[in-house]
């Protein structure tokens, strides 16, 4: 019987509830399935046949430990170099370089001044984070929330992070995200994400879980979007699963928010036969 690591954080030891539902599809197709840490020492990772990241969702301050573990998974998916290249949303310069509609950024390191516009709602994260954590939305005509905003820059550079400024895309207040998931290469499902900041971060590096979810039809533009998306990126024909995330612009026409190839959320619940259409390429992957 083979055995497959649905790879998690000590916080959800047994996943999280989505990606549960992946867990009894794949013992009815005959696989051992286990829930291991990635960051658990006593974890023998090879004597997984498999092993398949769902929810290590604590690594983005420790970006560098789960690189070196993942690198010494020897069956990892989605594969180690992707997820390198992924986890540092730095990918969307090469996306943007690629000819791709991106969400217009500037990018902000050690020696930058914190010189940011005079007007505007503008969103201020870290190129390494997850939920949403140590992000913001700033009115940087409000001089309080201005104030916090250079503030929060200098946090993060402090702290050696790149820092990204982008303008607040108002249409996420009324059509909301489009995230389109790919399972085994193709296209599975989408949903819409309701807006999520409404207003500076002062979580104090606290992720926000808490999402407005319900499923969608893409449009053609939007599908034609991510694949052109997924083309562009080195090794994506390995991916096991892969999620684009869509926002309209200010003339209407969905630009990338950002793609993650990492440890995502899928939202298998979503989609009548998700499920099933996971575990049924996880089983072709081994």
């Amino acid at each position: 019987m083979p055995r497959v690591a649905l790879v998690t954080c000590a916080e959800l030891p047994d996943l999280d509830t989505d990606d549960q539902l992946v867990v009894e599809p794949l013992r009815s197709l005959g696989v051992d399935v286990e829930t291991p840490v990635w960051d658990d020492p006593a974890v023998d990772w090879a004597a997984f046949d498999l092993a398949v990241l769902r929810n290590p969702w604590d690594y983005a301050r420790r970006r560098e430990q789960f690189l070196a573990w993942a690198h010494a998974v020897p069956r990892l998916l989605n594969p180690v170099k992707v997820v390198e290249w992924n986890t540092d949303k730095v990918y969307l310069r090469e996306l943007a370089a690629a000819g791709l509609p991106v969400v217009p950024t500037t990018w902000l390191t050690a020696g930058d001044a914190a010189d940011l516009p005079h007007e505007g709602e503008y969103v201020v994260k870290p190129s390494v984070s997850a939920g949403s954590a140590d992000t913001g939305r700033y009115d940087l005509a409000d001089d309080a929330q201005r104030a916090l905003a250079v503030a929060q820059v200098e946090k993060l550079v402090a702290r050696g992070s790149t820092v990204m400024l982008q303008p607040y895309l108002s249409a996420v207040d009324t059509a909301g995200e489009t995230a389109m998931l790919h399972i085994g290469g193709a296209f599975s499902h989408a949903i819409r994400k309701g807006a999520l900041l409404d207003g500076p971060d002062l979580r104090d590096g606290q992720p926000l879980w808490s999402e407005q979810i319900e499923p969608r039809e893409p449009t053609a533009t939007e599908t034609e979007l991510a694949r052109r998306t997924l083309d562009a990126i080195p090794g994506s024909d390995a991916l096991l699963y892969a999620r684009v995330d869509t926002i309209p612009g200010p003339d209407g026409a969905p630009v990338i928010l950002e793609v993650e190839l990492t440890e995502p959320s899928l939202f298998l619940a979503t989609s009548p036969g998700a499920p099933e259409r996971l575990a049924r390429a996880i089983v072709a992957r081994i």
